[in-house]
C-alpha cells in the first residue's frame, strides 16, 4: 500500500528515474506527507529546499583535505548530506502538490529556478576552494605557486565555471525539463503537464500591473525567457507543434495513434533526461569533492553533459521533423 502511495504521487512512471524511484521519491512522500499535515504550502517547501540547497555551498568551500585535513571530509559531508535533503523537499513539493492539487504557476517557476538557487553558489565556492588550495594543481601544470599566479588561473577557472553553469547547466536542465513536460502532454494531455509556450507567459506577463507586483513580474519575465530559450533550442517541435494545431486545434483533438507514436518515439530518451538534471550531476560533484578535485567536476559538465544534451537535441528534433512529414 505504501509503494502504490508513493507511485500515486510520480508525474508519470515513463519520466521517474531508478533512483528517485528507490531513494528520492520515497522519502520525499514522508517529508510531503509530513508537510500536509503542518499544512505547508508546496512553495514554502520549495523555498526551504533553495535555501538548504544553497547552505551546502558553505561546507564545499573548506572541504579540501591539503589545508583542513580530516576535517575536510566533514565538511564536504556536510555538503553532501544537505544537498541531498534539499533535493527531498524537491521531490516533496511536486509530490505535495499533486497530493493536495495545490499547483500554482509560481511553484512552477520556483520548481524550475531551484536548480539554479542551489548550484550558482555552489560553484563559486569550488572556485574559492580551487585559489585558497591550488598547490597540487600548479605542481602539475608546472606554475610557479605565487599570489599573483594563483590570481590569474583561479580567475581563467571562474570564466570557466560561470560559462559551464549559466550556459551549460542552464541549458541542460532547461531542455530536460523541456523532454519530459513534452512527453507528459502526449502521454496525459494538457492536465497531466506543464508544458508552457512563451506567448501565454509573455501575455500574462503583459496583462500583470506593476503596482503592488513587482516580485511577481521579476517571476514571470524569468521564466518567460526561460520558455523562450527552450522553445529556441526546439525549432522542429514547434513546426510540429504548429502543425498540430493548425490540423486539429485543441491539444484533446489529437488522435491517440499520434500520441502513442510520438510517447513510444519520446521514452527512450526519459532516461537521458534524468542524467542532465540532478542525480547523475550529484553524485559527479560528490565524488569530485570527496577526491579533492572539484575542478573536474566542471569538465565533466562542459564535455560530458554537453554531449549528451547535444545528441539528445538532435535525436528529438529528427523525430518530431519525420512526424511533421508524415501529417504533410
Amino acid at each position: 500500500m505504501a509503494k502504490e502511495s508513493v507511485k500515486s504521487t510520480y508525474k508519470s512512471d515513463d519520466t521517474e528515474e531508478w533512483l528517485d524511484k528507490v531513494w528520492t521519491r520515497p522519502i520525499g512522500y514522508w517529508w510531503a506527507r509530513l508537510f500536509e499535515r503542518l499544512n505547508v504550502h508546496p512553495n514554502v517547501v520549495t523555498v526551504l529546499s533553495m535555501i538548504i540547497g544553497a547552505s551546502a555551498a558553505l561546507f564545499f568551500v573548506h572541504g579540501s583535505y591539503r589545508t583542513e585535513g580530516t576535517a575536510g571530509f566533514a565538511f564536504n559531508l556536510g555538503g553532501v548530506l544537505l544537498l541531498a535533503w534539499a533535493n527531498f523537499y524537491d521531490s516533496a513539493d511536486g509530490q505535495l502538490a499533486r497530493m493536495t492539487g495545490k499547483k500554482t504557476r509560481l511553484g512552477r517557476i520556483l520548481d524550475g529556478a531551484a536548480s539554479e538557487v542551489w548550484f550558482v553558489p555552489i560553484y563559486l565556492s569550488l572556485v574559492c576552494r580551487f585559489y585558497h588550495h591550488h598547490t597540487l594543481e600548479f605542481q602539475w601544470l608546472g606554475i610557479e605557486d605565487t599570489p599573483q599566479n594563483a590570481l590569474a588561473v583561479t580567475l581563467v577557472l571562474l570564466a570557466f565555471v560561470l560559462y559551464s553553469g549559466f550556459v551549460c547547466h542552464s541549458r541542460q536542465c532547461g531542455i530536460a525539463d523541456y523532454y519530459r513536460q513534452i512527453h507528459l502532454f502526449f502521454l496525459k494531455g494538457t492536465a497531466g503537464s506543464e508544458l508552457d509556450n512563451s506567448f501565454q507567459q509573455q501575455k500574462i506577463y503583459g496583462e500583470t500591473p506593476w503596482k503592488g507586483n513587482f516580485l511577481w513580474k521579476a517571476f514571470l519575465k524569468t521564466y518567460v525567457n526561460y520558455t523562450k530559450t527552450q522553445e529556441s533550442q526546439t525549432p522542429g517541435f514547434q513546426r510540429l507543434m504548429r502543425k498540430l494545431r493548425e490540423r486539429y486545434g485543441a491539444a484533446e483533438n489529437i488522435p491517440q495513434a499520434f500520441r502513442d507514436k510520438f510517447r513510444t518515439l519520446s521514452l527512450p530518451l526519459m532516461k537521458w533526461t534524468n542524467i542532465l538534471t540532478f542525480n547523475v550531476r550529484a553524485i559527479v560533484l560528490y565524488a569530485v569533492c570527496l577526491a579533492d578535485f572539484p575542478w573536474l567536476y566542471f569538465v565533466f559538465e562542459v564535455v560530458v553533459m554537453s554531449g549528451i544534451c547535444c545528441w539528445m537535441r538532435k535525436t528529438h528534433e529528427k523525430f518530431c521533423k519525420e512526424l511533421y512529414a508524415e501529417l504533410q
